[in-house]
């Protein structure tokens, strides 16, 4: 198992879905279950013994940097543009020390079953891939019409299929560093990994929620009150 020394946490997004509760607070910050969604992605990091955790934030973002303050977690505030999924993280390398892979881990996403670090972890092959994404079966996965990619037996994936991409992946930081753009997603990384036979997927083996919507919200709260015992 390999244990990733270093996550980052994307909390700088507008959460357009999540209007209009993020008109006033960022999306990381809405509570689910009693906790902020911050606070939780932050929680399956360290319990699954991630020692550096990094987060971005921009919209709203003085309000992330006072929640984490006195907490030891870097925050890299994207100003004056906002840089994406890919950028973002390229942009918080440096906050992130050494680590090689990196966890990224969703905030916006409910996670019923095992630790889904620990799902990656154990499935990290250290030298023969580049990436590795956690999915979902369509099926397992509440807030999603659609899937993301097929996963074949050995983990190898194309695009199109049933399965969802969870919200979490170890890449080296390395992919990221020789991206040669600012602004960018990590759709385009994928791809490119893809094409190069670089990447893996996992599949989680519990039920997982998007909650990016007010009503996704609502749902998982449902679902995280009749999970408990």
């Amino acid at each position: 198992m390999t244990l990733p020394a270093a996550a980052f946490i994307p909390a700088a997004g507008f959460g357009t879905r999540m209007r209009p509760l993020t008109l006033t607070q960022p999306k990381p910050l809405i509570a689910l279950g009693g906790a902020p969604l911050l606070d939780r992605a932050i929680g399956l990091a360290r319990d699954a013994g991630v020692a550096r955790i990094a987060v971005n934030a921009h919209h709203l973002g003085d309000r992330i940097v006072a929640h984490l303050a006195g907490t030891g977690i870097a925050v890299s505030v994207e100003e004056p543009d906002i840089l994406d999924t890919g950028g973002g993280l390229k942009a918080a390398l440096p906050l992130l020390g050494p680590a090689d892979p990196v966890l990224t881990l969703n905030p916006d996403v409910l996670y019923l079953g095992p630790n889904p670090v620990r799902a990656l972890s154990g499935a990290w092959r250290d030298g023969s891939i580049d990436a590795l994404l956690l999915v979902v079966p369509l099926d397992r996965a509440a807030g999603r019409s659609r899937g993301d990619f097929d996963v074949a037996p050995d983990g190898r994936i194309r695009r199109g299929g049933d399965a969802v991409y969870a919200g979490a992946q170890l890449i080296r930081p390395g992919v990221l560093a020789d991206w040669p753009d600012r602004v960018f997603g990590l759709n385009p990384v994928w791809d490119a990994l893809i094409a190069r036979d670089r990447i893996r997927a996992v599949v989680y083996p519990g039920h997982w929620h998007d909650v990016g919507t007010p009503q996704a919200l609502s749902d998982a709260e449902a679902a995280l009150a009749a999970a408990r015992p």
